[in-house]
């Protein structure tokens, strides 16, 4: 592994993560009124709805799918499912929830790239993040072909080592990706480029998604009834 590879997948993930958080963090403090998703919906309702729920509902499953698949210790889930099967779990799965959320965002780049009145209001920030998020599922699907010259589920294996080693601060994490082809890689770098650029964009309002969820979990507020006596008043 060269000095590049070092840098790329040993270094540059905590400088992403760090600007990630602190970044939220600052945004948060100093420029709340910034904080939202700046809908477009009030200036042309059309395809809107259409790709913003393909691409919601495809990037959500892309999300935890993710998170849960590289992250879980391959001894956790070993017990239920081969490294194989589970692998084709994610092909077969990802290639859905990827496709879905390709041609939904494919609908909305064009809504706003094209529409007059959309692309006037937009800033550079979210044509760049519609680009960056349109490039990396163009990526994630292109990894197919790919993983399925390793249906052994040996490179998933690796590309999950790296990311448990990797948060958990061990050593010999860029040694994980010595075999993983230039898709792979690729495709790891413009993920942690979107945590990178995260807290100067719209997606920050992504926070506050998951900050609702605490209301599930929030206990039933108790309101008693209570008799107020009205003591009338002397009128003249």
């Amino acid at each position: 592994m060269n000095y590049l590879d070092q840098f790329l997948f040993g270094y540059y993930p905590y400088v992403c993560l760090a600007v990630f958080f602190v970044g939220s963090l600052i945004r948060f403090d100093r420029d709340q009124y910034t904080w939202k998703s700046d809908s477009s919906q009030l200036l042309r309702a059309g395809n809107l709805r259409w790709g913003n729920n393909l691409f919601h509902i495809g990037v959500l499953f892309l999300f935890f799918g993710h998170f849960v698949g590289m992250l879980t210790p391959h001894a956790l889930y070993e017990p239920f499912i081969t490294s194989g099967a589970k692998q084709v779990l994610a092909m077969v799965s990802g290639g859905v929830a990827g496709a879905l959320a390709f041609v939904g965002l494919t609908l909305l780049l064009y809504r706003r790239l094209v529409d007059p009145r959309i692309r006037a209001t937009s800033k550079t920030s979210d044509i760049v993040i519609a680009v960056l998020f349109w490039l990396q599922l163009a990526l994630g699907l292109a990894t197919i072909p790919f993983s399925a010259q390793h249906l052994d589920g040996s490179m998933m294996v690796r590309l999950a080592d790296w990311g448990q080693r990797i948060v958990t601060f061990r050593s010999g994490a860029v040694e994980q990706l010595a075999e993983a082809g230039w898709v792979f890689r690729a495709h790891m770098f413009l993920g942690m480029t979107i945590f990178l650029v995260f807290p100067f964009t719209r997606l920050v309002h992504v926070w506050s998604g998951f900050a609702s969820l605490a209301y599930v979990l929030r206990p039933y507020q108790l309101v008693r009834s209570r008799r107020v006596g009205i003591t009338p008043r002397a009128s003249r």
